[in-house]
């Protein structure tokens, strides 16, 4: 019980002392206000999602959003509300955005062994967040305006980080350039934030190395085209020196139990997700291969079967798929999430009463799943249970605003039912999210004028009519 205690004062501690020093940092040093930055983060946002396939199924979101929010607790109070993205690209690649807004891309997460490395990546870019390192750096750089730096950010956002300079030579004067790429000083500080926060959080800190000697590998041999992040986050070399050196002195390496074993099936089983929907099959089932004949890590092997599982599923060879699920669930009888991926390849293969059984238990265990939630209304919906699909939809909206494929299964629910004006106004809203702004635009105008819509609906529609066009504009 005592233990318990200091472990929670030190975190309490740990917060304070963390929050203290954001609130001393000079307000004068950055170059944008917050309201500022919001708008940035959305005009950036807006420009990825055009561009990107966002993979935000609710088990992707739930998962990268509760790991950010685990590290949020210990760094204190801040400034913006934070969002962490998966982009489906095979870049090299992950940055924290103004506003709060993190995103990492599939090419990097491959590249990533355990949980704690993902944490360590994760951390840091909430250290260059928390920092406002982008804002204040745009201070030093003299006057630049806001639509010039969401066209910079969204040309490293898009892969092609060498456009930064031609794009905004024209909207700067020409002794006048910037750098996107961060300065020592500020990788040293995000480095020593999210040091001390795995610290706090009784994760190794040790496993940041092991993803920076992965960084000055790429660094070494990609030396002639290097990916954006290695262009924005430079010096691997120096920054694993200095995590090292502050390894070293890290009285707790020498503290039996203090840093906790990390369990990483949620984060293999997340890789795996990824992947299966990030680079060809050829390539993952190689990898699985090739994992299950090392033998070396019973973890590793385990969850290979995973990988196995979703190549079957994808290819629609039902049985193969179930078969290989079955031994992971062997090995991990109590993780309640397989029992739901279970499910989905029942509703997948068309075993929709089965599908049912499973998903109505896991619901009622946990009625916050929203993995769980959307399988079973799935379900619903293929059975004929209308009604029920639709509440549970809208109980989706309101936890997962954001996820395009809410908006796609309740217009679809509703044209069905004959009601064309909701149903157009949630297709405006799936094309939103979707990043197909010209299709939004078609929708939402139909919708703001559709008397057979309810005023409030009319109104929002006008509402994200107008932000649209604005973000358009803008950028």
């Amino acid at each position: 019980m005592m233990k318990k205690y200091q472990v929670g004062l030190v975190k309490r501690t740990t917060a304070i002392l963390l929050t203290l020093a954001q609130l001393l940092l000079p307000l004068s040093s950055y170059g944008f206000s917050i309201g500022e930055e919001r708008m940035i983060g959305e005009q950036l946002l807006y420009s990825i999602r055009g561009q990107f396939d966002i993979l935000d199924e609710p088990d992707i979101s739930r998962y990268i959003n509760n790991l950010g929010s685990e590290v949020l607790e210990v760094a204190g109070p801040q400034f913006f509300e934070y969002h962490f993205f998966v982009v489906k690209s095979d870049q090299f690649n992950a940055f924290a955005a103004p506003s709060g807004l993190i995103f990492f891309y599939t090419g990097l997460i491959k590249k990533m062994k355990n949980e704690d490395e993902l944490l360590g990546v994760l951390a840091h870019e909430i250290g260059h967040a928390v920092s406002r390192h982008i804002s204040s750096r745009m201070a030093k750089q003299g006057k630049i305006t806001a639509a010039s730096l969401v066209l910079a950010l969204a040309s490293l956002a898009l892969g092609n980080p060498a456009l930064t300079q031609g794009m905004l030579t024209g909207s700067m004067a020409a002794s006048q350039t910037i750098a996107l790429s961060f300065s020592r000083q500020d990788e040293e500080q995000s480095d020593r934030l999210s040091v001390d926060w795995m610290r706090a959080m009784h994760r190794n800190p040790k496993a940041m190395e092991g993803m920076l000697q992965t960084m000055r590998r790429i660094t070494r041999y990609r030396s002639n085209e290097l990916p954006a992040y290695l262009l924005t986050h430079p010096n691997p070399e120096d920054r694993l020196h200095y995590v090292q050196s502050l390894n070293e002195i890290d009285a707790n390496q020498n503290k039996e139990g203090y840093y906790t074993k990390t369990d990483n099936f949620a984060f293999l089983r997340f890789k795996y997700r990824i992947l299966s929907q990030s680079i060809p099959s050829d390539e993952l089932r190689i990898f699985c291969v090739n994992t299950l004949s090392s033998g070396r890590d019973q973890e590793q092997v385990t969850m290979a079967h995973y990988g196995l599982a979703l190549l079957a599923a994808k290819s629609t060879n039902f049985p193969e798929a179930i078969k290989q699920l079955q031994l992971v669930r062997k090995q991990y009888p109590n993780r309640e999430i397989l029992n739901v991926d279970l499910a989905r390849l029942y509703l997948e293969s068309g075993a929709l009463n089965r599908a049912e059984v499973i998903l109505r238990k896991a619901y009622k265990r946990d009625p916050t799943d929203s993995y769980a939630a959307f399988q079973l209304a799935k379900v619903a919906a293929l059975q004929g249970k209308v009604s029920e699909a639709l509440g549970l939809y809208r109980e989706l909206v309101k936890t997962m605003p954001e996820y395009s494929r809410l908006y796609y299964e309740l217009g679809r629910l509703k044209a069905g039912q004959g009601e064309t004006p909701i149903s157009n106004f949630y297709l405006a809203k799936y094309y939103l999210y979707e990043g197909k702004g010209k299709y939004a635009k078609q929708y939402l105008r139909r919708a703001a004028k559709d008397k057979g819509l309810p005023e409030e609906r009319r109104n929002e529609a006008k509402r994200i009519l107008d932000r649209l066009e604005e973000l358009e504009d803008e950028t």
